[in-house]
């Protein structure tokens, strides 16, 4: 017979063998094993070429737009700042998106500068990732919704589909008026301050662009998409798409007669069974380079794919260049997984720079000098296959210049790594086993 312990202890296990069978089906049912895509173009198209973003937009589920720069920030106090005087600006809405907001300044700072405006009779409508926003207690939002703040968290957790908790918006954008939009990668947390963290106690670097245009009307559908999911009632009027109306038909026409004007607006919604758009764009653009591939993701975590691209670009004599965060980084186990991903780019040319005052959270993308990319997206499956994206895409000079200066700003404060060096982490695979245990 068995004893009490015994009969304890075989339950158990049969319990955790039905609930190990139960998430492996489950991931297996939702395509976690599939092959996945490999991208191979032949005749691509040069960057400086007419039909270069044309090309890219449809082959990318991306809209193609007009739009104006008209302000670029790079440093962390700077997009905070143009974030609230944005919003103080404010006479008729105000649509914020995000994904990570914290408990600080930031996020007191940030509820003041609404809760002012919709007292004053601006409407204003959030969009929040349920998960990223977790710890703001309930009394932060409702002092939001005592001023008249519509909030709608994004894909809060359901029983019926616990496994599209998995799923969440990293979109950052501020729609103002209709009028104008910024457009970045930073979350509302003190952390882009450095004062959150004692191995990190400089200000991150990031970015942020104003926008204006026709490009308004399309980021106002991006918006809308998201406020519908979560229960929220899509406003389609004329207001909101103003943009597209006789108010802008002469801005447009001038628009379009200068290339620099366009805009490609890259969503990455919602990433279905082998298609990622954010990483299909990305890709793509690296194929296309023939001069220059400039490269920033905070989390930086390629397949054998795209290194594959890398280092062919780099071989075909394309400079090549990743700028990515230190053990700074806010996720010490990502960052060391992506350490272990710089052999083959190494020994293939590719340059690799990390960030030492601080962690760099840019996500940037510059090819050739002519066509710049930033937004939400980092260089990983999480932004590829799970995230719901914002990347805008222009060769406008004043977005060119201010990513390009970032770029350089970052090479300047990194260590350049070495394949030598690389082959040396041992102890870089010991602090990876002391991280992932404390």
């Amino acid at each position: 017979m068995w004893t009490t312990f015994e009969s304890i202890l075989w339950w158990l296990l049969l319990g955790l063998l039905i609930l190990s069978l139960i998430f492996f089906i489950g991931f297996y049912l939702r395509g976690a094993f599939r092959d996945r895509v490999i991208y191979k173009v032949k005749n691509a198209p040069y960057p400086d070429e007419p039909q270069y973003p044309f090309t890219l937009a449809s082959i990318t589920n991306s809209f193609i737009t007009n739009g104006i720069v008209t302000d670029f920030w790079n440093e962390a106090a700077q997009i905070q700042q143009a974030r609230i005087e944005a919003i103080s600006t404010a006479q008729r809405t105000i649509d914020f998106e995000t994904f990570f907001m914290t408990p600080g300044k930031r996020a007191d700072d940030f509820a003041a500068a609404l809760a002012e405006r919709a007292s004053a009779g601006v409407e204003v409508r959030l969009v929040v990732d349920d998960y990223g926003t977790k710890d703001l207690d309930d009394r932060y939002w409702g002092r939001l919704r005592n001023a008249g703040v519509k909030i709608s968290f994004f894909n809060s957790f359901r029983w019926k589909a616990p496994l599209d908790y998995a799923g969440r918006t990293h979109r950052k954008l501020l729609l103002i008026d209709s009028e104008f939009g910024l457009v970045g990668g930073a979350g509302i947390s003190d952390l882009w301050d450095g004062i959150e963290k004692e191995d990190d106690t400089q200000p991150w670097l990031d970015v942020e662009m104003r926008i204006e245009g026709e490009i308004i009307s399309i980021l106002a559908g991006v918006f809308s998409q998201h406020w519908t999911f979560g229960d929220g009632t899509a406003d389609l009027s004329k207001e909101k798409f103003q943009n597209f109306g006789d108010r802008q038909k002469e801005q447009d026409k001038q628009d379009k007669q200068d290339e620099r004007n366009l805009m490609l607006v890259i969503p990455g919604a919602n990433p279905r069974i082998r298609f990622s758009p954010i990483q299909a764009f990305k890709y793509n653009n690296i194929i296309c380079a023939r001069k220059r591939i400039w490269l920033a993701s905070p989390y930086f975590l390629p397949d054998d794919n795209s290194m594959d691209l890398l280092v062919a670009a780099k071989q075909d004599g394309v400079d090549v260049r990743i700028l990515t965060t230190s053990k700074r980084s806010d996720k010490k186990p990502v960052y060391y997984a992506s350490y272990e991903h710089y052999g083959k780019l190494l020994k293939g040319g590719v340059e690799i720079y990390e960030f030492q005052p601080s962690m760099t959270h840019a996500k940037l993308l510059l090819i050739d000098d002519i066509w710049a990319t930033t937004g939400s997206a980092n260089f990983d499956p999480r932004s590829f296959c799970h995230n719901e994206e914002l990347d805008i895409c222009s060769a406008q000079p004043k977005l060119v210049e201010g990513i390009k200066a970032t770029f350089e700003k970052g090479f300047a404060q990194s260590n350049k790594i070495s394949y030598e060096k690389w082959q040396k982490r041992s102890l870089v695979k010991e602090s990876c086993k002391n991280n992932l245990n404390n």
